[in-house]
């Protein structure tokens, strides 16, 4: 069977390699950035580069957004020039990006006016995990759709979890980045208690990476915080959006994150110091410029 058209919105670390690896399970494939200058390596490897999103939407059966936050998804999506606007009835849209709840609903509301079927989508993972088709899929959204888009989410990831209706999978998303933010920025403080101290640093992040802390992420960002190697994986100011949105989602439900509060408030002072490009891992700085 041939495999059904697939327009990819959204080229940054995630969504570049994302397509990178529909096209490696030869996915027909159409693309659009805001900056052109992203879709050249997809379309030297067989994509087709959009002019719009519209563009882009025109004969997919398939559309997925990867972009950063609400603002950019609703720009996207809607207007003459949107994916919504070029979209055919029966189109499965997804939104893969980590956006808000409210935003997820309203754009699940916009696509079935179209008459399509939509997903929420979010992933867990990073630039590497976009690399090589190892991403985590958190799915919001009717199960007969789900089956649909499977083989396309498949060819991107190493595993798919359908959580309930729309909104349920960037619910869930939040609440994994903001669980990971809080401990990021724990870790930061702890970087700089250890090398303020006079521990031997490399022990020390021995003892506690081997230990009850010593989750994957915990091991990660701290080789990165010790290199240092702030080359970006996962961008740092986007993980201060994450915790802002749930934050937010938080309160909606009567649920007082103040440790998400806390941790949003190092992410800050490091994109005060001019990290917000950087990797996550570069929330240690401001501690060591103290």
């Amino acid at each position: 069977m041939s495999k059904p058209p697939v327009a990819v919105l959204g080229l940054g670390l995630m969504g570049s390699g994302m397509a990178h690896r529909l096209l490696l399970n030869q996915f027909p494939l159409k693309v659009y950035n805001r900056n052109a200058e992203k879709t050249k390596p997809l379309t030297a490897q067989g994509a087709q580069a959009a002019g719009s999103p519209r563009e882009a939407a025109i004969g997919a059966s398939v559309v997925l957004s990867m972009v950063a936050d609400d603002q950019a998804s609703r720009s996207l999506w809607q207007g003459p020039d949107g994916a919504l606007a070029g979209v055919a009835p029966g189109t499965i849209c997804i939104e893969s990006s980590t956006v808000t709840v409210r935003w997820v609903q309203e754009l699940a509301a916009a696509a079935a006016d179209r008459r399509c079927a939509f997903l929420d989508a979010p992933v867990t993972g990073s630039k590497s995990h976009a690399a090589g088709g190892e991403l985590s899929f958190l799915v919001g959204g009717a199960a007969e759709t789900l089956e649909k888009a499977r083989p396309v989410l498949a060819a991107m990831g190493k595993s798919i979890t359908h959580l309930g209706p729309a909104g349920s999978g960037a619910l869930l998303k939040l609440i994994n980045n903001f669980l990971c933010g809080v401990q990021v920025a724990s870790l930061a403080e702890a970087m700089a208690m250890i090398e303020r101290s006079g521990l031997d640093r490399a022990t020390a992040l021995g003892v506690l990476t081997n230990g009850a802390p010593g989750s994957p992420l915990f091991k990660t960002v701290a080789g990165r915080m010790a290199t240092p190697d702030f080359t970006p994986n996962f961008l740092l100011r986007l993980m201060a959006k994450d915790l802002a949105y749930a934050i937010e989602e938080g309160a909606q439900r009567s649920v007082t994150l103040t440790t998400a509060a806390a941790a949003l408030g190092e992410f800050k002072k490091a994109i005060q110091a001019g990290h917000g490009d950087q990797d996550i891992a570069a929330v240690v700085e401001p501690f060591r410029n103290h």
